[in-house]
């Protein structure tokens, strides 16, 4: 039993801005990586990304077009602000709100991931981006504390 107290303590010891940068940081790199996929250059959308919109991430009431540039614009918005830890609750957010649509209309078998996911932004939404971020030092958000 002591070896396991002593591993509790030492987890216990994990700093909440550590938690809070690794959440932030995976978190934002799954969305990028997405994002890259379907763009050239900079922000050119693919003809590859538009015919995805058109076929396999049909969603109801959302012309493909309109689609593919929230989607490809989101994925790299929104990871922006997780990454710099600037407005990072709305960052979570937007990308939460994503990953919801993907799993009620594209994806529904996929909750194992998208929970995974929202397992990393969760704690965004509820604590803030922490010590180690933009909204801690500029005074934007303290998480409450």
């Amino acid at each position: 039993m002591n070896l396991y107290a002593f591993l509790v303590a030492r987890a216990n010891a994990i700093p909440e801005a550590l938690l809070l940068l690794v959440a932030r940081l995976g978190t934002a790199a799954i969305f990028i990586e997405s994002g890259r996929t379907k763009v050239e250059g900079f922000l050119t959308i693919k003809d590859s990304t538009y015919e995805l919109f058109s076929t396999d991430y049909k969603l109801p009431l959302v012309p493909p077009e309109l689609a593919a540039h929230l989607a490809t614009y989101s994925e790299h918005f929104f990871p922006l602000l997780l990454i710099l830890g600037l407005f990072a609750r709305v960052g979570a957010l937007g990308l939460l709100g994503m990953t919801t649509v993907i799993e009620i209309f594209v994806y529904p078998d996929a909750w194992p991931t998208h929970l995974s996911w929202a397992g990393l932004m969760l704690p965004i939404l509820a604590r803030g981006a922490g010590k180690l971020s933009l909204d801690w030092a500029l005074g934007i958000d303290r998480g409450g504390r």
